[in-house]
């Protein structure tokens, strides 16, 4: 018989884990992004050394290998290129809108509120200064104000993604050696990125946070040929718990210590601060060890993940680009409303309660009208 062409090959079953850890992440990027805000202590970050951000662009990665694979597969290399630009165009697109209606917002709170404190923490002083050239310098990707810096990083990411996909078809893992040695560069020697203003660099190192993305790649390719998945995650299940754990004991000290410090704050002056910029290995240690935790606990059809509790973040993490830019208008209103108005706990949690509310319903909105746009059309008198 046959074998069936990847065209004919039925689609398989979506992993929701994708899309709920992606939903998580963004619901905590919203709760990081707003300082001194309580629930820090709740978000992903305070579990390990790494946070919400190796989260998001290890499932980019991950998801841009199943989804253009299966394009690779089915209709060629030109065709899964083509698509994977098209998504990269999108992004930037986005990424455009947002900076604008950032700035609108900023700009508009600190002539409301006469607070030209904004300026500089939000990274804006230059825009309002130079808004010519700080225009120019966004479109080039290379101007990044506060919360603005994740999505340049993956609009990076998916401009080199087709050699990356087509290398992994060639050979699985060859694509990690250059992608290591480029990473185990920036250890070493510091390299970063330039940015704008003079002097700045990227927040996340594209040549450091490459590695991360493509490695998220490399294993999603694995996942979807069922490479040794089942083996690698049974070998490393112990190791894993035991690092996590180590790992969670030393992040729990360093958080009493910031409200006693009577309790040591272990290692702290060992390992902080762990640098997020060039993506310091102890947050992959840490990062991954969670990984390989969640991927031999949780299975791909949890139950869990589909009741009505987790349904919103699964929702979130469907719609991750629309949600993503809602989170960061947000995260920068509801910094400044509670630096205008009200720090105290009521404040706080109204703030949180009603933009993670914002985010869920407008997933649920988004999810809504594309399955009525999925509907078939009928004729009226039918």
């Amino acid at each position: 018989m046959r074998a069936a062409s990847a065209s004919q090959l039925p689609a398989p079953s979506r992993d929701l884990r994708l899309d709920f850890f992606r939903g998580l992440a963004l619901i905590c990027i919203f709760i990081d992004h707003i300082p001194e805000n309580y629930l820090n202590y709740f978000t992903i970050s305070s579990v390990g050394f790494s946070d919400a951000a190796e989260v998001f662009i290890f499932i980019s990665g991950f998801t841009a290998s199943l989804v253009y694979g299966r394009a690779l597969a089915a209709r060629g290399a030109l065709i899964a290129t083509v698509q994977v630009l098209r998504r990269a165009w999108q992004l930037y697109v986005a990424h455009i809108f947002l900076f604008m209606i950032f700035m609108a917002e900023v700009s508009y709170t600190v002539s409301a509120f006469n607070n030209p404190m904004y300026n500089e923490e939000m990274g804006v002083g230059d825009f309002l200064e130079h808004p010519h050239v700080a225009v120019v310098q966004a479109m080039l990707l290379q101007f990044q104000p506060t919360f603005l810096d994740i999505l340049p990083l993956y609009i990076v990411m998916l401009l080199i993604f087709p050699l990356v996909l087509i290398s992994l078809g060639w050979r699985q893992f060859a694509v990690l050696i250059p992608s290591t040695l480029l990473y185990v560069a920036v250890q070493v020697f510091g390299i970063a990125m330039p940015a704008y203003p003079p002097g700045h660099v990227w927040s996340f190192n594209p040549l450091a946070w490459q590695f991360l993305f493509i490695l998220g790649a490399t294993l999603g390719h694995a996942e979807q040929h069922a490479r040794g998945r089942a083996r690698l995650v049974e070998i490393a299940f112990w190791p894993a718990l035991a690092v996590a754990a180590l790992v969670f004991v030393i992040r729990l000290s360093w958080t009493f210590h910031n409200f006693w410090e009577g309790v040591p704050d272990l290692f702290a002056r060992q390992l902080w601060p762990t640098n997020k910029s060039n993506l310091s290995p102890i947050r992959l240690v840490s990062f991954f060890a969670l990984v390989m935790l969640a991927a031999r606990l949780i299975s791909p059809q949890a139950r869990f993940m589909r009741t009505t509790l987790a349904r919103p973040l699964v929702l979130c993490g469907r719609h991750s680009l629309e949600i993503f830019c809602l989170s960061i208008l947000l995260s920068a209103l509801g910094h400044f409303l509670m630096s205008e108005i009200n720090t105290g706990l009521t404040m706080q949690l109204g703030v949180n309660v009603v933009g993670i509310a914002v985010m869920c319903l407008t997933a649920g909105m988004l999810d809504w009208y594309r399955a009525v746009q999925r509907m078939p059309v009928t004729t009226a008198g039918q």
